[in-house]
């Protein structure tokens, strides 16, 4: 028995997977029971009549490529959040097994396993010394029940950059125990490496992708999981079979292509040089107590009165998101870098 297969649930590893309609392109196709004629009108052969490929070849191979891994180890979803919720149901057993949360961080870790029925543990990020990890507080609270363990670097919404040699180290030491999810939606922002790099040495550590951030997609809803091929083949067995649209594939494949990808470059630089313009002009204004440094394309801000300054920026023409729910951030705001306009419009609502 595998390290994977002890740490899931039982029952998972012993599903037995629905059989999609098999996908033999070179034939025509009378086994789906889609409609024949294509609504867009086309031969009805390959438009939006069929059912995309489950986890589409090409799409894979192309993401395997991007971030340098085997397509043996990346699994397509729906963002980054369904791989979050198939996570939580593969390896957590309603009302026995838990999840630990770093707060303040995404929602969706959490969320997603009292949706499932998991207990959720969290163990705070170090707001002191710019939101660290406090591994050992980590590894004290990951108990026997403990089979996922959620990063996120840079973190949402601190903006701040994991160390990573702690996470590496928390991968090693759990071994075996839980599962190490490190969430990368925010990397490109930040002139690191992805962490996939060390996933054939760290077999318990699964990296989050998704191209809604930096690739300017987040309309068409698509991520990747990327883990040991095992875990991988698990997850396959529950997501559903036509998880990606075509519609969403096209676009993905079509934002990849070399050209595209090439054009992308001054965008992400115009980000980074507004990012930067927005962390040294925020810190001026007399209602800015804070400004926390970023290295994703967003940053949190503690202001003297944030609902005055939300209802600012309303009056701008701008929405910003309220932090303030979040554990132990007072009156923070979460700016995303907008367009050199909305970024001097902003602060001069602040001003």
């Amino acid at each position: 028995m595998s390290w994977v297969t002890e740490l899931a649930r039982a029952d998972i590893v012993a599903l037995r997977v629905y059989e999609h309609a098999a996908w033999r392109p070179e034939l025509q196709r009378l086994h789906a029971n889609e409609l024949p004629w294509d609504p867009t009108g086309g031969d009805g052969r390959d438009g939006l009549n069929r059912y995309p490929q489950p986890q589409p070849r090409a799409l894979v191979q192309r993401l395997a490529e991007l971030y340098a891994v085997s397509p043996a180890s990346v699994l397509l979803g729906r963002g980054s959040d369904e791989a979050i919720d198939l996570l939580c149901r593969a390896f957590c057993r309603a009302g026995t097994d838990a999840v630990l949360v770093c707060p303040p961080t995404f929602g969706m870790y959490s969320v997603c396993a009292r949706i499932q029925g998991a207990d959720v543990i969290e163990a705070p990020l170090l707001a002191e010394q710019s939101f660290a990890l406090d591994e050992q507080q980590v590894l004290k609270r990951c108990t026997a029940r403990t089979k996922l363990l959620f990063l996120c670097s840079p973190n949402n919404p601190t903006g701040n950059l994991l160390e990573e040699a702690a996470v590496l180290r928390l991968a090693a030491a759990l071994a075996g125990r839980a599962l190490v999810v490190l969430d990368e939606a925010y990397v490109e922002f930040s002139g690191r490496a992805s962490l996939a790099r060390r996933l054939g040495e760290f077999p318990n550590l699964a990296i989050l992708r998704t191209l809604s951030k930096a690739y300017g997609l987040a309309g068409a809803r698509c991520g990747a999981l990327l883990a040991d091929p095992e875990v991988i083949a698990l997850l396959r067995k529950i997501i559903p079979p036509y998880a990606i649209p075509r519609l969403t594939v096209d676009a993905a494949l079509a934002r990849l292509a070399p050209s595209a990808l090439a054009a992308l470059h001054p965008q992400l630089a115009t980000l980074l040089s507004e990012r930067a313009r927005l962390q040294r002009e925020l810190p001026r204004l007399r209602a800015v107590r804070r400004v926390w440094p970023s290295d994703a394309n967003f940053m949190l801000a503690q202001f003297d009165d944030a609902g005055d300054a939300l209802e600012r920026a309303a009056a701008a023409g701008l929405l910003v998101r309220d932090a303030r729910g979040y554990p132990g951030l007072g009156c923070a705001l979460r700016i995303s870098v907008g367009t050199p306009e909305q970024n001097t419009r902003l602060l001069e609502s602040w001003s």
